[in-house]
């Protein structure tokens, strides 16, 4: 059974979403905020599958991915320290047509829907708050979206490696050649991904990304834009917007 503490004793800046709140917002859901450990493959969300709980990520990462009727899974978005799960929920809803799930082991809090629902129900700062997170999160499936359909391989997969590690902080990534082909929706992936200035290698032993040098350039928009998206201080940017090169200010901790 995964470990689960009832007692807050991390800061919630860990979570970028939860740290933009205003004092009164956080405190209407501080009650029912419970720390868990995020062991990798754990589902947060099952497809068509009524949603009771909703994650707040501190560390590691989930990914949402639609499956179509044959059984084929894409992965359709990401989400880090930067946000959370329960998008459906934000929105009124109850349950969602994508799986979601552990693909690098975290932790983070989680709450009742019922509780997040009461709350955002009792504070108008705070549906706000979360709202705009959807919007963001919109953002980056739709640019999935293009650089699915526009992208070649080697850009669409350094977009995901430079996503994925802005969300663990760490320049070794566990994660095998069979999980980024599920995410990129192709049978297998290269072992080198590179173009400067921006480098990646697979280790050896087929099971961690080691990225070595950033570059955002390599792919322009299709990272810059959704990279930069989230700014709880302000609003969602124009589509013109890049990100500098280095860690995203946002998802960076």
């Amino acid at each position: 059974m995964t470990p689960v503490s009832t007692h807050l004793e991390r800061s919630p800046a860990r979570n970028k979403l939860l740290a933009a709140m205003s004092a009164s917002d956080f405190a209407l859901l501080r009650p029912h905020l419970k720390s868990i450990e995020l062991p990798v493959f754990k589902d947060l969300e099952q497809p068509n599958r009524r949603i009771d709980m909703v994650y707040f990520m501190e560390s590691g990462i989930a990914s949402v991915v639609a499956i179509q009727p044959d059984d084929t899974k894409v992965e359709v978005g990401l989400i880090g320290r930067e946000g959370m799960s329960g998008i459906a929920v934000v929105l009124g809803g109850n349950q969602s047509p994508n799986s979601t799930y552990i693909q690098v082991a975290g932790d983070g809090r989680r709450i009742l829907a019922s509780e997040l629902r009461k709350a955002m129900d009792a504070s108008e700062s705070l549906r706000g708050l979360l709202f705009k997170f959807v919007q963001v999160y919109i953002t980056q499936t739709t640019q999935t979206a293009i650089a699915n359909a526009r992208a070649h391989i080697n850009q669409r997969l350094a977009r995901w490696i430079l996503m994925a590690h802005d969300r663990t902080g760490n320049d070794t990534i566990p994660l095998t050649h069979e999980f980024l082909a599920l995410m990129q929706g192709v049978r297998r992936v290269i072992t080198y991904v590179g173009r400067a200035p921006h480098e990646a290698f697979f280790t050896p032993d087929d099971n961690e990304v080691w990225v070595t040098v950033r570059g955002e350039d390599y792919i322009a928009v299709m990272y810059g834009y959704v990279c930069s998206s989230f700014n709880p201080a302000g609003s969602v940017p124009s589509a013109k917007g890049r990100a500098k090169p280095g860690r995203c200010r946002n998802c960076d901790g």
